[in-house]
């Protein structure tokens, strides 16, 4: 079993606030697909990156499935989608395998 989060920024990369509705559309799709979803959305959580100068700022919010196996493929593809879907550089797609207890 993995655990995957997907980091999906609130706004675009000019600072426009994308839409609920996408929001939700994209937490449908995944609880449909995985038969599940925890949404650490209550607070926005604060991404932080450096790139040549200065320090980026992003409000995110993490969607988290399990998947039985983590098919590398597809989950590239499905990155591709979400930066085009929120105009974004680059989406944080992370996954780890988890062991049951």
């Amino acid at each position: 079993m993995h655990v995957v989060q997907i980091l999906l920024p609130l706004s675009d990369n000019e600072g426009r606030p994308h839409p609920r509705q996408i929001f939700d559309d994209i937490k449908t799709d995944l609880t449909r697909r995985f038969r599940g979803l925890t949404a650490y959305s209550r607070a926005p959580a604060e991404g932080l990156w450096k790139p040549r100068k200065g320090t980026k700022h992003d409000d995110i919010i993490v969607y988290e499935v399990m998947v039985p196996s983590f098919r590398l493929q597809w989950w590239k593809k499905y990155r591709v989608y979400l930066e085009q879907l929120l105009r974004q550089e680059s989406i944080v797609i992370r996954a780890q395998k988890s062991i049951a207890v």
